[in-house]
């Protein structure tokens, strides 16, 4: 019998968290069947009358973008299409071990609404202003509490990390103008950083950290929202961690990245993130060949170099222009998703459990870890405007502002004073 979530289940579930496209709540009732899932439930913007997951599954164009994964242009609803493009499209490219099966469940109104009054006071004031759950949708997602090695707190010690990798490289498309070549030696990640700082949604942190599935460090509304951190104090989230695991800070960043480094999680990740070969900056020309309008950037560009270098991606054949959008939208996601890491201490030389271990030697100590990609929702092809848009914004903004490490960059470095940084994720 298929679960279905009523008003009288809502006192169960307690804010997580939250992205930009969904609210994150954990189980906190007397089903063993739930204990250790998470329930992601889809938000609406602000003010919209319509329920996401009521609009069209997938445009004309998106059917056609999508054409070779049968099983994501016939799915009946939003939510499937999220779910087959997870399970078709990025479990193929990341590897099916890194990547958990989500459990679509039936959610009423009344729940939604109970649900959307019970978080409203633990969401980032910005989080808030920007969406709310959507309570006319009929469905969301059970997924695994990563934050959890096996979905009982109360009987063995776990430490988890959520780390968002963001784009591993740095771009060399031959279409990324003079004008943009800072992108070429400064990340963007780094670039965004000044932005979303400026604008009041981020407080330089990229990195959470949860003890026995309660976060100790980092935001839960991914923004400047301290007041929703268990331990308000960096210093007392360490103090957290000592005491339970025994783990020294220095040791416990050990322990992340010597996983990383030797499970090779990263690896596929970073090779997903490399199909995006031609930069935004070429890739939405292929976009708006593929819908059938003019090319508003040739439209907007008055030098005749750049459009004699754009023509040679207008006269490409459908089906390479299909490719191109398809691999920019497969990076994309590759670059916004999230990594778990969950630790357990084991006895060392201990074995037979199934999951992979690693010795810390600095620590004398061995831990198993289980490695999981998360969020890893499919991008809209209507969004492809909005990213050359939001691209070209984030780099005037970094050039404008004082780069921390030294140099200013105004307009008479642009193409030719490019300062080298070293990439650190």
């Amino acid at each position: 019998m298929a679960m279905v979530l009523g008003a009288e289940d809502a006192k169960d579930w307690i804010y997580k968290g939250e992205g930009a496209a969904n609210v994150v709540l954990s189980y906190r009732g007397s089903s063993l069947f739930l204990l250790g899932k998470v329930l992601r439930i889809q938000k609406v913007p602000k003010g919209s009358t319509h329920s996401v997951n009521g609009c069209a599954v997938l445009s004309g164009h998106e059917k056609l973008l999508w054409g070779d994964v049968e099983e994501l242009v016939e799915s009946k609803s939003r939510d499937i299409a999220m779910q087959n493009y997870i399970k078709y499209v990025m479990s193929h490219m990341l590897g099916p071990k890194y990547i958990d099966d989500m459990i679509r469940v039936t959610v009423c109104r009344e729940f939604l609404e109970s649900i959307k009054k019970n978080v409203h006071d633990q969401r980032p004031a910005w989080r808030i202003d920007a969406a709310e759950v959507d309570a006319l949708c009929d469905s969301a997602f059970l997924i695994s509490d990563h934050s959890l090695f096996t979905g009982t707190p109360r009987v063995e010690l776990c430490v988890a990390v959520e780390i968002k990798p963001k784009c591993g490289f740095l771009p060399s498309s031959e279409f990324i103008t003079k004008a943009n070549a800072i992108k070429k030696s400064v990340t963007r990640f780094r670039m965004h950083q000044f932005l979303k700082l400026h604008q009041g949604e981020i407080s330089k942190n990229n990195f959470r950290i949860f003890l026995n599935g309660s976060l100790i460090f980092g935001g839960l509304g991914g923004g400047m929202d301290s007041s929703a951190v268990r331990s308000h104090e960096t210093n007392t989230a360490i103090e957290d961690l000592i005491k339970v695991s025994g783990l020294q800070l220095p040791s416990f960043l050990e322990l992340v990245s010597e996983t990383i480094f030797s499970s090779g999680v990263l690896d596929q990740l970073l090779a997903t993130q490399k199909l995006d070969v031609l930069d935004i900056e070429g890739a939405i020309h292929a976009y708006y060949n593929i819908i059938s309008q003019p090319c508003m950037v040739c439209k907007n560009s008055g030098d005749p170099e750049l459009l004699d270098q754009y023509s040679s991606l207008h006269s490409l054949p459908l089906e390479k222009r299909l490719k191109i959008v398809r691999d920019y939208l497969i990076a994309s996601t590759a670059k916004d998703c999230s990594l778990m890491i969950s630790f357990r201490p084991v006895d060392s030389g201990s074995t037979g459990s199934g999951y992979n271990s690693i010795f810390l030697e600095s620590s004398n100590q061995s831990f198993e870890y289980k490695a999981r990609f998360i969020d890893l929702d499919m991008k809209p092809l209507e969004k492809m405007v909005h990213y050359y848009e939001l691209d070209q914004k984030i780099v005037n903004f970094y050039m404008k502002s004082d780069d921390p490490g030294g140099t200013p960059y105004d307009s008479t470095t642009r193409g030719t004073k490019v300062r080298k940084i070293q990439y650190h994720q």
